[in-house]
C-alpha cells in the first residue's frame, strides 16, 4: 500500500492548521473519511433517501437494500456465519450496553461474577459496574503485568465457575496492547462464560475473524474505520441474541401489536427499534469497501511499522516516558513529557498543524495504575506517513525547549 496515495482520497488532510500543513495523528478517537464515503452517503441523500422495509415505491426498495446489504458487508467483513448476527447500533458504547442491559440483567444474579480488566474503555467498564449494582453480581478485574499485557495464568486464576460474563477490549486504547482474546475465550467458556470483545479499535486495524476468536460478542464503531459517526455495530451468536429481549421498543422492531400484548421480528429486526441509521450504514458499507480493496493485513503492518519507528524516535528524546510494550503491533502510542503536562504538548504541537489527544482517553482507572493523572497519544492510520512521524518528533523537540526555557 501507499499512504501518499491513500491520502489523496481523503480531503480533510489537505488544508493547513495555524499555517502548517495538517499531520492528523488522532485516529485513535475518530479516523478521516475518503471521498468514497463522503460520495456514498451523499448519494444516498440525494437519490435513495427513504425510509426502509416499510414501503414498496422505489426509493423504499433502494434504501432497503441498500441497508441491509451494508449488513452482508459488517457480516463477512468480521466472518460472522450469518447477516441476522449483525446489529446496527449507534456505535461500540451502545452495542456493550445492549448486552449488558439484555443478555447481563437476564443471565447475572447475586452472587455472580463479571470479569473485566482495569485497561478498559469506560464503555466497556460502566455497563458491567452498573449490571453488578443492579443484580448483586461481584466486578472482578483480571490484573496487567507491568508492560501491561495480560497473563493468561492470571486469566486462569481470575476466570471461575461462578464467573457469568467476560469482557475484554481487543486492543488497547492507550496501552496499544493487543489482548489474546480466543484464549481468554477459550478459558471463560471451559466456566461456562461468555465472552464480549470490545473491538473499537481492533476492527480497523487488523483482520477480525469473530468465528476463529469464538467470542460470543463483538462491539464495533464505524467512525474509527473511516466510516460516518453514530453507526457502529454488535455482533451476537445467534443462539444468544434468539433468547435476548429487545431494550428499545416501538416502530420497525415489532412483528403484532395488540392492545395488552405485542410480540417482535426475528433477528436482526428486534434490536433495531425506530428508524435506523440508514445513511450511517451506508456510509459504513462504503467504508469497508475501502478498506477491504486495501487490504487489511497491509493496514496492519503499515500501522506497526510507523509506530515502531516513531517509538525509536521517541526513545531518542530524553524525558518522554512511553507506556505500553516496547515494540507495537497497533499504530498507537501514548506518553508524557516530563515537567510538561499532556494538554501543553498537545496544545504546542497543534500550533504546529499537529493532532494528537491529550487526557485520560476514557480510561481513568487506567490512569491510576500508570500513576499519572493523564497522558499524551500519537495513533496512526493508513494514510499517515514516516514524514507525518518526523514532523511529530521535531514538534516534540521543541516542546521540550521551549518549556525548559520557560522553566
Amino acid at each position: 500500500m501507499n499512504p501518499l496515495e491513500i491520502r489523496e482520497q481523503f480531503p480533510i488532510l489537505h488544508q493547513e492548521i495555524n499555517g502548517h500543513p495538517l499531520v492528523y495523528l488522532d485516529n485513535a478517537a475518530t479516523s478521516q473519511k475518503p471521498l468514497a464515503v463522503i460520495d456514498a452517503v451523499k448519494r444516498y441523500y440525494e437519490w435513495d433517501n427513504s425510509n426502509v422495509h416499510r414501503g414498496v415505491h422505489t426509493l423504499g426498495s433502494r434504501a432497503t437494500d441498500a441497508y441491509e446489504g451494508a449488513r452482508e458487508k459488517v457480516q463477512k467483513f468480521i466472518n460472522a456465519k450469518r447477516s441476522q448476527e449483525i446489529i446496527f447500533t449507534r456505535g461500540t458504547t451502545t452495542a456493550l450496553n445492549l448486552v449488558a442491559s439484555s443478555y447481563g440483567h437476564a443471565n447475572v444474579k447475586e452472587g455472580d461474577e463479571i470479569v473485566i480488566t482495569p485497561m478498559e474503555h469506560h464503555s466497556n467498564l460502566i455497563p458491567w459496574q452498573q449490571l453488578a449494582k443492579a443484580t448483586g453480581a461481584t466486578l472482578k478485574y483480571i490484573p496487567l503485568q507491568e508492560d501491561g499485557n495480560i497473563d493468561l495464568a492470571d486469566v486462569e486464576k481470575t476466570i471461575t465457575d461462578k464467573t457469568k460474563m467476560v469482557s475484554v477490549v481487543y486492543v488497547s486504547n492507550v496501552l496499544g496492547v493487543v489482548n489474546p482474546v480466543k484464549a481468554i475465550a477459550e478459558i471463560a467458556h471451559r466456566h461456562g462464560a461468555v465472552m464480549v470483545v470490545d473491538g473499537a479499535q481492533s476492527t480497523p486495524h487488523m483482520k477480525v475473524d469473530v468465528q476463529d476468536l469464538d467470542c460470543d460478542f463483538y462491539a464495533l464503531s464505524g467512525h474509527k474505520m473511516c466510516g460516518p459517526t453514530g453507526i457502529g455495530a454488535l455482533y451476537g451468536k445467534k443462539a444468544l441474541l434468539d433468547a435476548m429481549e429487545p431494550v428499545e421498543f416501538g416502530g420497525e422492531m415489532i412483528d403484532d401489536v395488540g392492545l395488552y400484548e405485542s410480540t417482535w421480528k426475528e433477528l436482526p429486526w428486534k434490536f433495531e427499534g425506530g428508524t435506523p441509521i440508514i445513511a450511517g450504514a451506508v456510509g459504513l458499507g462504503a467504508a469497508i469497501d475501502f478498506l477491504s480493496n486495501i487490504g487489511m493485513d497491509a493496514i496492519e503492518r503499515h500501522e506497526s511499522l510507523l509506530a515502531n519507528y516513531a517509538m525509536d524516535r521517541m526513545r531518542e528524546i530524553d524525558g518522554i516516558s512511553i507506556y505500553g510494550p516496547a515494540k507495537r503491533d497497533v499504530g498507537l502510542i501514548t506518553f508524557n513529557m516530563d515537567e510538561v503536562h499532556p494538554h501543553d504538548v498537545a496544545t504546542v504541537l497543534d500550533a504546529s498543524g499537529i493532532a494528537i489527544r491529550a487526557g485520560h482517553h476514557c480510561c481513568q482507572p487506567l490512569m491510576r495504575w500508570l500513576k499519572v493523572g493523564s497522558t499524551a497519544r500519537a495513533s496512526f492510520y493508513l494514510y499517515n506517513t514516516e514524514e507525518d512521524v518526523d514532523r511529530l518528533i521535531s514538534a516534540l523537540i521543541q516542546t521540550k525547549e521551549y518549556f525548559g526555557d520557560a522553566t
